[in-house]
């Protein structure tokens, strides 16, 4: 009896023992991705002043995803640089699941805006969940006499520079439309950016600035309060919260239907399978009844979904807003 295998014998144990080894590999690869994850406290960096939509919808999942996974989860507010340093802060971070950033659309905006970024959104940066969508309403201070959009081109056209609207960034969704309201309907007014929606509002309601494009997070109240006035709101739609109050379209102006939104996301080198347990308990809490009526109750329209659905509206977000940007002729810092 010949005492060596064949050499078809040996080629099939060799293909069984590295189909084994590498089995192996990927189940200690699965297993050493994760450990008990989450086993420590989890961090929501948000890129802006506390108050605006991003923070409030930042807290609002903090606390349920705390309470889900017994597990500490706090938000920390990184502001600055129209979102750019929280972003870079996240894309930087320990790719463990710990650091999480609360980001708004400016993030998939910036690589059309400014130049020579510090992270790259798609290779530095991994896609979590679609939050919710952040409508962007045209405001007036009670104060000002315009009662309607038309007003204000008017009043805008009569003095050339005079006066000024703010926003809640450079390089921003609020920025952006600004800007192309003023290339479409010829207008010269004085962009004043805040650090966020929050400090942009306390302006606002002290008359320091004529108009303001800031979201339905932070605006509703003061809206409902009667403090300030809705002139348009961006989107395809009206809002059901404002249904008398027009879209930019409505009123001859295109250009405006993308809107705003929220989401979520971590390193790029984040383990998938953490990837897909925080996408999955957020999209849990999104669709839940606590989660709908609390993004509802501060004018966010809920969205969820997968990371994979998230991703591919960044995609093409990314066309969009560069098309937007190159139209309005916005340029970053």
């Amino acid at each position: 009896m010949n005492p060596y295998p064949s050499v078809k014998t040996a080629r099939v144990v060799t293909a069984a023992v590295l189909m084994t080894f590498m089995t192996s590999m990927l189940s200690n690869a699965l297993a050493q991705s994760a450990p008990g994850y989450p086993d420590k406290r989890i961090t929501f960096i948000v890129p802006y002043a506390a108050g605006g939509a991003t923070d409030v919808s930042a807290r609002l999942l903090a606390s349920k995803l705390s309470d889900a996974w017994k597990q500490a989860v706090v938000v920390e507010n990184k502001s600055g640089a129209g979102g750019l340093i929280g972003n870079d802060f996240v894309a930087k971070a320990p790719a463990d699941g710990y650091t999480v950033l609360v980001a708004i659309t400016q993030i998939i905006q910036a690589p059309s805006l400014v130049s020579n970024l510090s992270y790259d959104v798609f290779k530095d940066l991994a896609p979590v969940i679609h939050v919710a969508l952040s409508p962007i309403v045209l405001t007036i201070p009670d104060a000002q006499p315009m009662k309607s959009l038309k007003d204000l081109i008017d009043l805008a056209k009569a003095n050339p520079g005079k006066y000024a609207y703010g926003t809640f960034g450079n390089a921003t969704t609020s920025h952006l439309y600004g800007e192309l309201l003023k290339k479409t309907a010829g207008i010269d007014l004085t962009h004043v950016p805040y650090r966020g929606s929050a400090p942009l509002l306390n302006d606002l309601l002290g008359n320091q600035v004529t108009a303001a494009f800031v979201d339905l997070t932070t605006a509703g109240p003061q809206l409902s309060g009667g403090k300030v006035r809705a002139l348009a709101v961006g989107g395809e739609t009206r809002k059901k919260l404002l249904p008398d109050v027009p879209t930019l379209a409505e009123l001859g102006y295109p250009g405006f239907e993308a809107e705003g939104w929220v989401g979520i996301f971590v390193p790029a080198a984040t383990p998938k399978d953490i990837v897909a347990k925080l996408s999955a308990e957020l999209a849990r809490i999104i669709a839940s009844p606590e989660g709908v009526a609390g993004l509802q109750a501060v004018n966010l329209i809920p969205v969820g979904g997968t990371a994979e659905s998230f991703e591919a509206t960044l995609r093409r977000d990314y066309a969009r807003w560069a098309t937007v940007a190159k139209t309005a002729g916005v340029r970053g810092e």
